[in-house]
């Protein structure tokens, strides 16, 4: 029976490597290559032409869609809608095939400087074999979006060495803390800025800050390309071939509405498969709305335990993740996690 499960499953995965996912064959040659060799998309200007996609799950109404395009059009951006922007398919914005095509066409298209996710949602991994990474790499332009949308940017950063931006989504308003962290990043780029540092609470007398407090988990100080996202995503990708190469690396994460035992069962996952003890660093942003009843570790117990053996350098409660005042964290890019005194330096600008 062993010996016919390991026949058939060597069957199907010729077959899908050689007819449906072409590209696939030489992922681990192309990682190899690129991951020493990021390329850095131009900085954004008013004047520009954003593409905006929907590569996952869609809006529930048009409306919002029309509302995502005034968002951009703020920025004194020109819009290109996707294709198949207005598609939905259940929890899907349309097929694989469609949704894989917009990517592609905003990227080969000369006259888009940008590319916008809508929203997060479900499906992006899907998609991920129907990539052309070739004309990515050839075609180099920021591509921005966070939650479900992980995996593209890990996949574009893995497979051509893009570096991509863990940052906010189109149909979104952004706060006055989000605006401020995305200009630094993609309109006027400094490098040597803290990422992920919470706002500026005004200290009173009686009062101190509760809600966006740093933990320092394991001490010390580390330097690495920035890679992560989503929790859940970035298991997702564990052993395929677009996932990032973890080598060195500081990964940042973050989820929304899991319990404890889920986070602790997705970081273990991390752990037994020899991702984490590849890493230089390790950054948790906020967990929202992962809460428990009954008897329950908490996220914080979930994180010590399942990091803080790692003999690296972890800090938790940066602002990155599902929250209204957020960072854009460039994948790809060169930062330093000075854990001791709770900071995350971008070393780089992460735009050309």
């Amino acid at each position: 029976m062993s010996d016919r499960r390991t026949f058939f499953k060597a069957l199907v995965s010729t077959a899908i490597a050689t007819s449906i996912l072409p590209n696939i064959a030489n992922a681990d040659d192309t990682n190899t290559q690129r991951s020493h060799l990021p390329i850095k998309p131009k900085r954004l200007k008013a004047g520009d032409t954003i593409g905006l996609i929907a590569p996952s799950s869609n809006t529930w109404e048009d409306e919002e869609i029309h509302f995502a395009i005034d968002v951009l059009k703020s920025f004194g951006f020109k819009v290109k809608k996707g294709k198949y922007i207005f598609q939905r398919r259940g929890y899907l914005a349309g097929n694989d095939k469609d949704r894989a095509w917009d990517i592609n066409d905003m990227f080969q298209d000369k006259d888009v400087d940008g590319i916008f996710c809508l929203r997060g949602g479900y499906g992006s991994p899907r998609i991920l074999p129907y990539l052309n990474y070739d004309a990515i790499a050839a075609n180099p332009k920021a591509f921005i979006g966070y939650s479900d949308i992980t995996a593209l940017l890990n996949a574009i950063y893995a497979r051509t060495g893009l570096v991509t931006f863990h940052g906010p989504i189109a149909k979104q308003n952004f706060s006055e803390y989000t605006l401020q962290g995305f200009k630094d990043i993609l309109f006027t780029p400094k490098a040597n800025i803290d990422l992920g540092t919470p706002p500026l609470f005004e200290a009173r007398e009686g009062q101190a800050e509760k809600k966006n407090r740093l933990t320092l988990v394991t001490g010390g100080s580390a330097q690495g390309r920035l890679i992560g996202g989503n929790l859940s995503l970035m298991v997702k990708l564990v052993g395929t071939p677009f996932e990032p190469d973890y080598r060195g690396k500081i990964l940042f994460l973050e989820d929304v509405e899991e319990a404890p035992y889920r986070v602790d069962g997705m970081l273990t996952h991390l752990k037994i498969s020899g991702r984490l003890n590849q890493l230089a660093g390790i950054v948790f942003g906020k967990c929202t709305d992962c809460t428990a009843s009954g008897d329950s570790l908490s996220i914080e117990e979930v994180i010590k335990d399942r990091l803080g053996d790692l003999n690296i350098p972890v800090l938790k409660g940066v602002m990155i993740g599902h929250i209204k005042d957020m960072s854009t964290i460039p994948v790809g890019a060169m930062a330093t996690l000075d854990a001791n005194n709770k900071r995350l330096i971008l070393t780089e600008t992460a735009v050309s």
